[in-house]
């Protein structure tokens, strides 16, 4: 009997050294991009009811908005939905077409990434 050493268990370790294909990173950043929108939209939801109490609340968003930090939550919450967009316009043409294929796959993820990648850019020169 031969014995495989073959790992149990799947550790972070293995996971970072797996070569991910594009079409599982453009899924994977399609759900977590759904996580930070669902998140950040609590928090926003929260600044706006501070804002609406009084003048001082919105003078303290306003603050918490002008700073770094507040302008970094911004530029990851319109680059969260910037990317959720995209890859959901690309999910509706997927489902609407009979581009199955691997190299359509492959195609439409990087067409994603790149697309997303432009529109955060141009969030983050708004933001700035």
């Amino acid at each position: 009997m031969s014995k495989e050493r073959r790992p149990i268990n799947v550790g972070l370790g293995d996971l970072l050294q797996f070569r991910w294909p594009i079409i599982a990173l453009a899924s994977i950043s399609h759900r977590i991009a759904g996580v930070v929108l669902f998140i950040g939209l609590g928090i926003m939801l929260l600044a706006l009811q501070v804002s609406l109490d009084s003048q001082a609340g919105f003078d303290l968003v306003q603050g918490y908005i002008a700073s770094p930090l507040g302008k970094l939550l911004t530029w990851a919450l319109l680059a969260a939905l910037a990317y959720h967009f995209v890859a959901g316009v690309k999910h509706l043409i997927f489902d609407g077409s009979d581009l199955e294929t691997l190299g359509a796959a492959t195609l439409a993820a990087r067409v994603t990434l790149i697309i997303s990648a432009i529109l955060m850019a141009l969030a983050a020169y708004w933001v700035i």
